[in-house]
């Protein structure tokens, strides 16, 4: 009797004439644009200005892809450098290969360099910007499915995930599947959490990490692809349980130094200076009226004095 599963895409690419469209691209692309707009509904809830989050993410979206090329580069330098390997490949991001870990750091240098250039707390910009984050990781992921990567031990679960690459063959844990969930969950969580307890000063950020670096840690531990080990652990797995800790231990003690959301999350022109903007001109022009009056009327006192000596000289040469 046949199993139940899920297919995987006969190919990872379609050709529009000589463009190649490939399906891990579009799942990244798809998943940034996604994780700007949810940003920018939280910022917005957070009292941000419209259009800050995409200005910013002008200098956190390329950091954080070259960060996340990077991190798999260097973790998995094997598949690159050495007898027989080509180094160019290391370029090739749309054959897949983006580590979480180096595009959170690296995009985190852009974000900070955006936010100084905005004249914004990053800590604030993080924790709008963490459920979104999160979401586009869930949406990414489905770009392992394209390529038929990164799947997890032999299964014949109802809901297990055919591979047929050319290096396995057979059903596998679709571990894509799991983290693209699990990154949905956290998401929800998030923004129920921030919503809740008002979270602020990176707390919400914080919390996106410990509750990912949890999932990653047991769907890690279902992966059989190539990894390096660490007293029989793979690297990813004490890679997330050590972000896990600094999540957490930034969380309380920011909680307890920085209790509290900020109340004003970008700088921005008070009610009471425009109002005294507006009110200067104003009384400009009352001065300027005032005075008019003044000169008027002395204009008048003059003429009226003048009219007064007139007829009084009129009178006299009547009588003589």
């Amino acid at each position: 009797m046949d199993l139940a599963y899920i297919p995987s895409p006969s190919t990872g690419v379609i050709h529009l004439g000589p463009v190649p469209l490939r399906g891990y691209a579009f799942c990244i692309i798809i998943g940034v644009f996604v994780g700007i707009w949810i940003g920018s509904k939280q910022w917005r809830a957070r009292g941000g200005q419209p259009g800050t989050v995409a200005d910013i993410a002008i200098w956190a979206v390329p950091f954080g892809l070259v960060g996340g090329r990077l991190y798999h580069v260097i973790t998995t330098y094997e598949l690159y450098f050495g007898e027989g390997k080509n180094w160019i490949d290391a370029f090739k991001v749309w054959e897949g290969g983006l580590g979480i870990w180096g595009a959170i750091a690296l995009g985190a240098v852009g974000a900070w360099i955006g936010c100084r250039r905005r004249g914004v707390p990053l800590p604030a910009y993080a924790d709008a910007l963490a459920p979104g984050i999160v979401i586009a990781q869930a949406i990414g992921r489905w770009g392992n499915w394209f390529n038929q990567e990164l799947y997890g031990k032999p299964t014949d679960v109802p809901w297990a995930l055919k591979i047929d690459n050319g290096l396995d063959n057979g059903t596998f844990h679709p571990t894509f599947l799991y983290e693209s969930l699990w990154c949905v969950g956290v998401g929800l969580l998030v923004i129920w959490a921030d919503k809740k307890f008002k979270l602020g000063h990176g707390r919400a950020f914080a919390l996106y990490v410990a509750a990912y670096c949890a999932g990653r840690v047991w769907t890690e531990y279902l992966r059989i692809d190539e990894a390096h080990h660490i007293m029989g652990l793979r690297l990813n797995v004490w890679t997330a349980i050590f972000v896990f800790i600094l999540a957490v231990v930034y969380f309380v003690v920011s909680a307890k130094v920085r209790p509290g959301r900020e109340e004003i999350v970008e700088p921005q022109e008070t009610a009471a200076a425009a109002e005294s903007d507006d009110e200067g001109p104003k009384d400009e022009k009352k001065a300027d009226l005032k005075k008019k009056d003044a000169d008027d009327g002395e204009s008048g006192t003059e003429s009226d004095s003048a009219s007064e000596k007139s007829g009084g000289t009129t009178v006299k040469t009547e009588k003589g």
